[in-house]
């Protein structure tokens, strides 16, 4: 019998998040406690997303709105590392949101001293950026699954390539 798998990864769907940020924008734009702050919700890049305003307390608001479209999306904030409010020229404040999008070697580390804790008769291999997990029986994969999203890990962890 052929050996099934499945990789565990830590990302976000970048369509979403940018449907996200469109939003968030849209909404900055047009909301009355918005108007005359210069508050802006835009791209840095492709890996963050920079929030710019008048005021640090404008800032914060335009990242709460920028959570909860994220939210509305279906996009893990686990997914996000907002950074401290930092000042700007001109008296405005600047908000960096970098996207986490690596599952780091600690974590997978973690993940796969769960996983052989668990005693289940599956195969576990860091593969650097992600970890697979094998096994002859397609409902060890499910239990691992199951495992594995009952923790509450610091990242967006997904479920790829299941075989």
């Amino acid at each position: 019998m052929a050996e099934s798998s499945f990789d565990i990864e830590a990302t976000v769907d970048h369509q979403e998040v940018d449907n996200a940020v469109n939003q968030a924008a849209r909404e900055v734009a047009t909301r009355f406690d918005f108007k005359n702050t210069g508050t802006e919700i835009a791209w840095e890049g492709k890996e963050a997303i920079r929030i710019v305003s008048s005021t640090e307390d404008r800032a914060k608001a335009a990242l709460e709105v920028l959570r909860d479209k994220l939210v509305h999306r279906k996009v893990s904030l686990k997914g996000i590392a907002p950074e401290d409010p930092k000042p700007v020229g001109g008296g405005r404040s600047r908000i960096d949101v970098p996207l986490r999008e690596t599952l780091s070697s600690d974590m997978a580390r973690e993940i796969i001293k769960q996983i052989k804790a668990s005693k289940l008769k599956v195969g576990v291999t860091n593969m650097g950026d992600h970890v697979r997990v094998t096994s002859k029986s397609k409902d060890g994969l499910q239990q691992v699954i199951a495992l594995v999203k009952a923790q509450d890990y610091d990242a967006p962890l997904v479920f790829t390539n299941y075989k």
